[in-house]
Order: structure tokens, then sequence, then C-alpha cells
């Protein structure tokens, strides 16, 4: 009888704690309130306050190119275990974002349909438009401005496992009976890399090409202890999982490389105008294929950006993988 009884009392604590969702719905027409309320929040970079800097700048100086955005693919191939890729494929997305916060005017060439649909319907004089003679939208030469330049590109690295490595730890006494313990902790590095090219829209030539890498960090920590005490048997275990969000890791390496290019754009030396923790250092101590000879880069200095050395400026802070890069030894 006390075992049917101990077995109720665990049945009816189980049912009061699935009461909270129900079969009926509620005055609010809802089955259950959805757990958690974190709110909205902005979405930034280490960057982005440098790309609203350079917004500022060009605000001050009265002028900022246009620029379209155009196809910046993920080429990495990769799938993940639970399907879909494994990265982002909205970076063009990211670009046109970043682009905004650098002050650059933006014209749309990513996604036209829409735009192209009306040009159709008003072609056939089926679009209204009060403003135009006889209601009709009106198709003028030149309605829509062009831009200077645009960007194009893809995301071309992923690499899962630059490096890694972990502990393990077993203590316990000789005797089975008394208390023992474990605890593991695992680290590991991948990197996301992505490269882009700045065309001039006028010439098709290719003005500047920008090259960045960031590595992703991730950790695993346990701890477990298993104990008899009596006839209680005790089996505890805690443990966390974090890994640097890959995604937030692509919109880095493309904000930095905004800040580049917008920054070239404007005719300013980056860690001179806006100040910002930046490991690789300022603009001229950057390796990548700006064209010195174009209009886009200025030849008097500070502004034309050298880079030449992939070293300058980036001391390689990270002690634990700087001996091996992408599985090789340096």
């Amino acid at each position: 009888m006390t075992s049917l009884k101990r077995l109720l009392t665990i049945a009816a604590s189980a049912l009061s704690v699935t009461a909270c969702a129900t079969s009926t719905p509620g005055s609010d027409g809802l089955y259950a309130t959805p757990t958690g309320g974190a709110p909205v929040t902005a979405n930034p970079t280490p960057y982005s306050q440098a790309l609203v800097c350079m917004a500022n700048h060009a605000h001050q100086r009265g002028f900022a190119p246009r620029i379209a955005v155009g196809r910046i693919n993920d080429y990495t191939g990769q799938i993940a275990p639970e399907g879909g890729t494994r990265v982002t494929q909205g970076a063009a997305l990211m670009a046109m974002s970043a682009f905004a916060k650098a002050g650059a005017r933006l014209v749309e060439r990513y996604d036209t349909s829409v735009a192209e649909l009306e040009l159709r319907y008003a072609n056939s004089q089926l679009l209204g438009d009060s403003g135009e003679a006889q209601g009709l939208r009106q198709i003028h030469a030149g309605a829509m401005p062009s831009s200077d330049y645009y960007l194009v590109g893809g995301i071309t690295e992923l690499n899962a496992n630059i490096r890694s490595n972990g502990q393990d730890l077993f203590a316990g006494d000789s005797v089975d009976s008394d208390p023992a313990g474990v605890f593991s902790r695992r680290l590991y590095v991948m990197n996301v890399g992505l490269d882009l090219r700045l065309i001039d829209s006028r010439t098709l030539e290719v003005v500047d090409v920008i090259s960045y890498q960031k590595q992703i960090i991730g950790r695993e920590l346990s701890a477990g202890v298993f104990a008899f005490f009596g006839d209680v048997v005790l089996d505890a275990s805690a443990g966390g999982r974090s890994l640097e969000p890959v995604q937030l890791a692509v919109r880095s390496v493309i904000e930095r490389a905004v800040v580049e290019i917008s920054a070239q754009l404007y005719g300013v030396a980056p860690n001179e105008t806006c100040a910002f923790d930046d490991p690789i250092g300022g603009s001229t101590d950057i390796t990548g294929g700006v064209q010195v000879a174009t209009s886009y880069a200025p030849t008097e200095a500070p502004y034309v950006q050298a880079r030449s050395n992939v070293d300058r400026g980036h001391e390689r802070r990270d002690a634990d993988i700087r001996s091996q890069l992408r599985g090789t030894y340096q």
C-alpha cells in the first residue's frame, strides 16, 4: 500500500508540472505562454562603432559615393550534420547593413524583382500614380541613380578544427564504495575567411580586394561526482559548452572589410579618424589589393594603403595556436 501511495504521489507531481499546458485555449487564444522574454537588441560587432564614426566623417564632408552590393556567396560548400549550410547565406545583407552604418548611399541591385515587375506594369499602363498625368505611372529616362562602385565576393574558408586540446581528470579511492570525481575540459579553434572585391561601376575595374579571416573559439567544461552513502547512490554531474557565434564572426569580418573600404572611399586613415581596438593595426599595415593608380586610392599620404606585410601591426597574441595554422607547422 505504501508503494502505491508513493507511486500516486509521483504521478500527481508530474501532472502538476505539466498543468501549465492545456488543450483548451485561454481568453487570449493561446494554449501556453511562450518560454523566454528577452528583448530585441542591437546586433553590433567590435567594428560597428568605427563604421558609425566613418559615417559622421562622410556627413561632415558632405560626400558619400553610391554603393551597390552584389552576390557574396558561400563558397565553402560545407553542410551541417543536422542539415543546411554551416555558414550564413546572407553575407550580402550584412554588407549592406555595414555600408549603411558607414554612411554610404546604397542603391539596390541585389533584389530588383519588385522594381522590374512594376516597370513592366507601368510600361503596360497598369500602374496608377496620382502625381502623374492621367493618373498613370510614367517611365522617365534616368530616373534611377547609378552606382559608383559595387561590392561582390564570397565566404571562401571555413576550417572546422585548426587546433583542439583537452584535459581529463579522474580521482577516487581504491575502495569502490568511496566517493570518486571526474573533471573534463575541451577547447578548440576554427576560422572563417572572406574575400571581397570593390569594382568601379563605369569601367568594371577592380579597384580594391580585401581578404580577411577570423578565428573562432569553442569551450566545453564538465565535472561530476559518484559516491555511496549507506543505501543511497549519488551520481551528480554538471557542465557547460559555448561556441563563439560563427555567423557573428562572418558579420565581424565583413564590417572590418567595410571599415577599410570606407576609409579609402572617404580618403581618411581609419586608425587616425576612428579609433577602435583592432589587432591588425592601422590601414597602412593591412594586406590587400588596393589599386593605387586609380582615383579610388588617393596618392597623398597618409591615405595610400600599402598593405605589403601581413604581419605588421599584428602581434599574433594567441600562443596556443600560433605554432600551427590550419594543421601545418610554421
